[in-house]
């Protein structure tokens, strides 16, 4: 089965993707690993991280491809396969994701959003770095240390003690 994508080169894209097993720790408790894959493919396959937060069990990104390339698929694929190949194997794999050469640490797909313009890119970028607060985790973005908010802060783009809650509330993001 193909899916229906986005397909636009050089655009900014919102993603969201979640490991198979929505009560896991993986992702912190193993977040070299995951940078690890996200370096190597971004060195192979080049893109800008506008923003991005990794949650537990999830993480949520706003990418910006080169111009001339829409292929997000890939890398997503390269990222998620890569960080699966260095974690140890715990559980049994189903036969359906053996035959698929799948460990079954991810989910099989990826939500993705194209971003449509200006306010569109800052509102997902506030959801990224609410999402921690949203989740419970934290009680101020700033809090948590595995989001792209403190480099935001650095960058004098928000302010430390923003919360974003005023901006949020007015937002209506469908399901992410």
């Amino acid at each position: 089965m193909r899916y229906r994508r986005a397909n636009l080169p050089g655009a900014s894209y919102f993603f969201t993707v979640n490991l198979a097993e929505r009560k896991s720790h993986f992702l912190v408790e193993h977040v070299d690993v995951l940078r690890e894959s996200v370096r190597r493919v971004k060195t192979a396959h080049p893109f800008v991280i506008d923003a991005m937060v990794i949650m537990p069990d999830h993480l949520h990104a706003l990418w910006t491809l080169p111009d001339g390339d829409s292929d997000f698929s890939t890398r997503w694929g390269l990222i998620k396969s890569g960080f699966s190949r260095h974690i140890e194997a715990t559980k049994r794999i189903s036969a359906s994701r053996k035959t698929k050469g799948e460990r079954g640490i991810w989910q099989r797909r990826f939500w993705e959003h194209l971003i449509r313009d200006d306010n569109d890119f800052e509102r997902h970028v506030d959801y990224i770095h609410y999402n921690p607060v949203k989740h419970g985790f934290v009680l101020r973005p700033v809090d948590w240390s595995l989001s792209s908010i403190h480099r935001y802060i650095k960058q004098h783009i928000i302010d430390e003690d923003w919360t974003g809650y005023d901006d949020l509330e007015q937002t209506d993001f469908g399901e992410i």
